[in-house]
């Protein structure tokens, strides 16, 4: 698919999220700031339909109202709270209790054009208990995203312009980008590279344990990567101190994040239990084995 379709479809896509919401200045502030980046881009390269769509804002205010409102429209329909708080120029997701929390019942089938969807072609169609509820609802608040159903995911961690937002990034091939105010897609020719190649290409990031399993995604997808990227990798990882607990989860941001959650809900339990513990590769081991 080339820029002027891809520009068309993202258009579309976004056109129809905003048709859903009720509130008008939220409608104005996404059209004025949403920013595409990511892969559903290189999915429409590839003629291929995107798993959901990562959005950005340009500016702490229009990311900090979308929050809300999604936030609003959670805690009128449910019994868990979910606030929004605003510390060090970075919006947040605070559930009490919990480190993130989704819709129950979900199938995680949506969008779809037929009320039935197969499952396995040797078992009968089975309803899809989704499809009279509401597109585009909040499904899953975390502590930096709210995924909506219909493949919209709210990227609340980060915000700025499109140069900002991909000093975030970990590998080349995502730094492609649609502009809905200006309905311009920017392809930058390294991503291009990257994308025909199928090859991961690190860039360097602040989250490098996020970028090392975030391989295991593309690995399985056929694409490749040479051993220097793994070591850029490491070098930024041994920078860290992973038996810091806030550093553990800053480190994990998006991966995993229920299976991680877990670990670290028990680690913070084990801490309580015991003010004097003391974190080691041992206990971690064990916390990961236990989860996995």
């Amino acid at each position: 698919m080339n820029s002027k379709n891809i520009a068309k479809s993202l258009n579309k896509k976004l056109s129809k999220w905003v048709e859903t919401i009720d509130d008008e200045e939220i409608v104005k502030e996404i059209k004025n700031n949403a920013l595409i980046t990511g892969g559903a881009i290189v999915s429409l390269l590839n003629d291929e339909k995107p798993n959901d769509y990562d959005v950005y804002f340009k500016t702490l205010e229009s990311c900090e109202k979308v929050a809300r409102y999604y936030a609003k429209k959670w805690n009128d329909s449910h019994n868990t709270k979910v606030e929004i708080l605003i510390e060090n120029d970075r919006v947040q997701c605070f559930i009490q209790s919990a480190g993130a929390i989704m819709e129950e019942d979900e199938s995680g089938i949506d969008d779809i054009s037929e009320p039935y969807a197969m499952e396995n072609e040797d078992e009968p169609t089975k309803p899809n208990p989704n499809i009279d509820k509401p597109k585009y609802r909040p499904r899953y608040f975390s502590t930096n995203a709210i995924s909506l159903s219909d493949g919209i995911q709210i990227v609340i961690r980060f915000w700025g312009s499109v140069e900002e937002i991909h000093k975030n990034y970990d590998f080349e091939h995502c730094k492609c980008s649609y502009d809905w105010k200006n309905n311009s897609v920017d392809l930058p020719v390294k991503s291009l590279e990257c994308i025909i190649n199928k090859e991961l290409y690190y860039s360097g990031s602040k989250y490098p344990l996020c970028s090392i399993i975030r391989t295991r995604k593309f690995l399985s997808r056929g694409w490749t990567i040479n051993a220097g990227q793994y070591v850029k990798m490491a070098l930024q990882l041994n920078e860290l101190n992973l038996k810091d607990l806030n550093v553990f989860k800053e480190q994990l941001t998006g991966v995993d994040s229920a299976y991680f959650n877990k670990a670290i809900d028990a680690i913070i339990k084990r801490q309580e239990e015991e003010p004097d513990f003391t974190i080691d590769n041992n206990y971690l081991f064990e916390i990961i084995n236990r989860i996995f």
